[in-house]
């Protein structure tokens, strides 16, 4: 597995490791304790640095390569699931999926986000940043589900929309503001989670919801700290400091009101052991679910309204 910079100390233990499992293998000495000692130094080295991560590290373990990305989830949690193409007006943007899945007796329509697993598989899906015929592929999905009384389930991973002329001359701002518009008056309920990177319109342009949720070690803002730095220091260098200012985390964002709740990880992030995310996501969903679908509709739709409209508002005396 792929160790990220800050879990160096990891790296080194495992490698020890490595070389204590060859020499029992080679039978020559009796290393069973070495091994022990240091299986349970490598768990106790790993639990230290995730409980005191910081944002900027936080947003690393979101981009790891090795994370389950949102059709992975999918597969995972449904027990059968068939992807729905196409906006109906331009072309099918593979970089923004969705379908009909099924979790037990419920039909849901997931949509989301989906990067490459590998270089070619990247490109294929433009690295996770939806055109605008991605947003209005997802927006038909929604209403179709609308149509036939089913909840909808996004999964918010995107680094932002595409920036190209392109998308900008098919509509890309339109195609986002009609998004979070129509995804208010959507009515059946709605759970986002983010269960990676959650960029500005590209994210919330899926990410209007009777319930939000953030995995762990994911990040939600409206810029990358990268991009941040460069335009308030004119330089990358200074992107942990943005990090840490932007309140990007699922921690900051559950404090200050903009999220109802944060999915805990498997120690070591969700790439180091994604059965585990996956029960963890599906129980969240199935519980949710249950619980919306027993409010009326115009109920829904006043808490959802209300939830996103209070954001920001505050008093001083």
């Amino acid at each position: 597995m792929q160790l990220l910079e800050f879990e160096q100390p990891i790296q080194e233990l495992e490698n020890q490791l490595a070389k204590a499992k060859e020499i029992k293998e080679a039978g020559s000495v009796d290393i069973d304790k070495t091994i022990t000692d240091l299986q349970n130094k490598i768990e106790t080295t790993r639990k230290e640095i995730y409980e005191n991560l910081t944002p900027w590290q936080r947003v690393q373990v979101s981009r790891h390569p090795e994370r389950p990305y949102t059709l992975a989830y999918i597969n995972a949690i449904c027990d059968d699931f068939i992807e729905l193409h196409g906006d109906r007006q331009i072309k099918d943007d593979t970089d923004m999926v969705g379908g009909w899945g099924t979790i037990g007796n419920q039909s849901i329509m997931f949509i989301g986000q989906q990067k490459g697993v590998n270089t070619k598989m990247r490109q294929y899906r433009n690295f996770g940043m939806a055109n605008p015929e991605g947003y209005r592929k997802a927006l038909r999905l929604m209403r179709m589900a609308e149509k036939f009384n089913k909840p909808i389930v996004t999964f918010i991973d995107t680094p932002g929309a595409y920036p190209g002329a392109e998308a900008e001359e098919r509509g890309q701002a339109e195609a986002i503001a009609r998004n979070i518009y129509e995804m208010f008056r959507i009515k059946v309920p709605i759970i986002c989670i983010v269960i990676g990177e959650g960029a500005s319109g590209g994210a919330i342009g899926i990410g209007v919801g009777d319930k939000v949720f953030m995995l762990e070690n994911t990040w939600y803002s409206v810029i990358a700290p990268e991009s941040c730095s460069s335009i308030l220091w004119r330089s990358w260098d200074f992107k942990r400091d943005a990090a840490e200012a932007l309140k990007l985390s699922a921690e900051d964002m559950f404090k200050n009101k903009l999220i109802d709740g944060i999915i805990k990880e498997p120690l070591g992030g969700a790439h180091n052991n994604p059965d585990e995310i996956f029960k963890t996501v599906k129980r969240t969903i199935i519980e949710n679910l249950e619980a919306l679908k027993k409010l009326p509709t115009e109920q829904l739709l006043k808490e959802r309204l209300d939830k996103f409209a209070g954001m920001g508002v505050f008093c001083e005396n």
